[in-house]
Parts: C-alpha cells; sequence; structure tokens
C-alpha cells in the first residue's frame, strides 16, 4: 500500500535510484586507485637497471621475472602511501596541494584504506615467495623502511632523504635478485646519489612553496634551509656526475659488459641533471621527481634516449 502524501517512483526516477549505489562504488574504486598513486610506480623502474646492465634483456624469463617484481613493488609502494596518507591525514587538510588526496578530502574513508593497505601489503609479501628468496628480503625491507619513515624518519632532519634514498637502492638491488643477476657496486652508488639528488630537491621545494607554513606540514623542514639545501644538491650532483663517469670508463666494467662504449651516454646523464636542476630553480619544481618526468618532456625525451642507448651499446657493441 502506498503511504498517503508519497508518490510512487517514475520507471526513469527507480533507475536513476538504482544506479547510485554502482555510481557511488565507482567514484570510491576511483579514490582509492588515485590514492595509490599510480602516476609513483614509475619509481619502480629502477627495479629494471640490473635487466638493463645485466644484458638480460632477451631472456624472456628474466622479464617475466623483472615484470613481476615490478607489480609486487608497485603493490607494496601502494600500501606505504596509504599509510603515510592516513598518518599525515590532518596535514595534508591544511596543505594547498595534497589536502586534494582522496583521504584528505573525504573521498576515501580510512577504513577502506586500512583494508586497502592491508589486502596490497600481504599479497605483495606473498607474491615475492614465488621469487629467489633473496628478493622476498628486499621485498621485505623496503617495506619496513617506508613504515619506519612513515612513522618517525621523515621528522629527522638528513635521515628523511637518506631512508627516501634507500628506498630506490632496495628497488635497484632487489630488481637484481628477481633475475637473478650479480649486482654491481656501481648500480647501488650511483642509484644512491641519484636519489639523494632528488630526496634534497624535494625538500628545497616543499620549504619554496610553504614558506611559513613549512614546519606545519613536516617537522624535519625546521632544521633545513634553502641555503644548506643547495649545498647539499650540489655536493650529491657533482658526485653523481662522477660516480657515473668513472662507472662508464672503467676497464673493469667494460670487460664485464664487453663494450667501452659506454662513456657515449654521459652527455645524456648530464643533461637530464642539469634539465631536473633547471626545473628546481627556475620553475620551481623538483616536489614530485614522478611528475617531474612524465610532465617535462625535454627530460623525458632524454631518459628515453639514455635508455635506448645504453640497450643499443650493451646489445650490439
Amino acid at each position: 500500500m502506498i503511504q498517503a502524501g508519497r508518490r510512487p517512483l517514475s520507471g526513469a526516477a527507480q533507475h536513476e535510484s538504482t544506479s547510485l549505489p554502482a555510481s557511488s562504488g565507482g567514484i570510491r574504486a576511483l579514490a582509492l586507485i588515485t590514492a595509490l598513486r599510480p602516476e609513483q610506480w614509475v619509481k619502480n623502474l629502477f627495479l629494471f637497471a640490473a635487466l638493463l646492465f645485466g644484458q638480460r634483456l632477451g631472456d624472456g624469463q628474466a622479464v617475466l621475472r623483472a615484470l613481476a617484481a615490478f607489480v609486487i613493488f608497485c603493490a607494496l609502494s601502494g600500501t606505504v602511501y596509504l599509510i603515510n596518507d592516513l598518518r599525515d591525514l590532518e596535514r595534508d587538510r591544511r596543505h594547498p596541494v595534497k589536502r586534494n588526496r582522496p583521504l584528505a578530502s573525504g573521498q576515501l574513508s580510512p577504513a577502506a584504506a586500512w583494508t586497502a593497505a592491508g589486502v596490497l601489503g600481504t599479497a605483495g609479501l606473498a607474491g615475492g615467495l614465488f621469487l629467489p628468496s633473496e628478493f622476498s628480503w628486499y621485498a621485505g625491507a623496503y617495506l619496513l623502511l617506508n613504515l619506519l619513515y612513515s612513522f618517525g624518519l621523515k621528522n629527522v632532519v638528513i635521515i628523511d632523504v637518506l631512508a627516501i634514498a634507500l628506498g630506490f637502492v632496495l628497488r635497484a638491488v632487489a630488481g637484481a635478485a628477481a633475475i637473478p643477476v650479480e649486482f654491481s657496486e656501481w648500480l647501488v652508488l650511483c642509484t644512491l646519489l641519484l636519489a639523494l639528488f632528488l630526496g634534497f630537491g624535494k625538500r628545497r621545494h616543499e620549504l619554496t612553496l610553504l614558506e611559513g607554513d613549512a614546519v606545519e606540514h613536516r617537522v624535519s623542514l625546521e632544521e633545513y634551509s634553502i641555503a644548506f639545501l643547495d649545498q647539499m644538491i650540489t655536493v650529491v650532483l657533482a658526485a653523481t656526475v662522477v660516480a657515473y663517469s668513472f662507472y662508464t670508463i672503467s676497464a673493469e666494467v667494460a670487460a664485464k659488459l664487453h663494450t667501452g662504449a659506454l662513456p657515449l651516454t654521459i652527455p645524456f646523464v648530464l643533461y637530464g641533471i642539469f634539465r631536473y636542476l633547471y626545473l628546481i630553480h627556475h620553475r620551481r619544481g623538483g616536489g614530485d621527481p614522478a611528475q617531474v618526468l612524465l610532465h617535462d618532456l625535454p627530460l623525458l625525451l632524454d631518459v628515453a634516449l639514455w635508455t635506448l642507448s645504453v640497450g643499443l651499446i650493451l646489445s650490439v657493441f
């Protein structure tokens, strides 16, 4: 019986009413995917460094293992991003950019984020068991390091950037363990220095963007200054160029890779670093290395040309 004063829904209205849950569910799914920051997964490309320099691009099984490692680290990094956003929820709501993130804006509930983090973290660690055991240790160390970062290390000056850099190193050595292939100390050193350069550049961008409100969003920023960060960037930038140059001209490396043509790739490295430095100082960039890479066409082309040149040198010369 229809109650007095209420009209039955029309066919169109009934269809609209029944479609709302599906629409709402789609919005929540999109918010969850956004919270996982898929644009940041470009950082996990460091996992393929060993595949490239280990001259295993023609090995189908090694390629599949590297791809599996990439997917696992995407799941683990997504877990870390969710937990980090949950920890920084109130600060992100006051941030001029981060307040638009799904959790800070209210598009994604904390309960859903915790559930997704638990599922992804468990799935990522379980997936690592199907690869060489050494890879599982590196994957676990990566997750632990980033949890420690979220729960405290990010508030400790210099240690915060070192933790970020170590995360990149763990990606690189995990990629070597997944294939498996022996990784070079040069790979670790160059990855560490490049990651430090990116990390200090990120802190500099945060200081310039937030200015007087910087400490409210990140405690460690109180201990940084633009002058100090510029000094650190200069040091690690020079060390990165020197380390990569010595790597390419090393007689030991030339003998191991059966080529002495790697020095030809140095100009690409120089341009990439100088371009990024230009974006930091003249475009107020550097806050998000992944976004800079994906949206700056000259830098993207430079990285692509460097990768292509290294691949050609290692396969042809």
